[in-house]
């Protein structure tokens, strides 16, 4: 399991080794299986973390 920033530096990492071209085609579709699965983690934190969000505000405005 990646922290957001973990996930967003993993994925930095990928682009500049695809953008490179100097990995295999192999290796490039590895790469690639691994940054879906890392948006979709980061994706899923966000939503999460808007969902927190969400709650707080409301909760927040319902004890004003």
């Amino acid at each position: 399991p990646f922290s957001f920033e973990d996930a967003m530096k993993r994925l930095e990492e990928i682009v500049r080794l695809l953008e490179n071209g100097q990995v295999s085609l192999d290796e490039s579709i590895k790469l690639y299986e691994e940054g879906i699965s890392l948006v979709n983690s980061a994706n899923s934190l966000l939503t999460n973390a808007k969902q927190k969000l969400m709650a707080v505000s409301i909760d927040n405005e319902n004890n004003e």
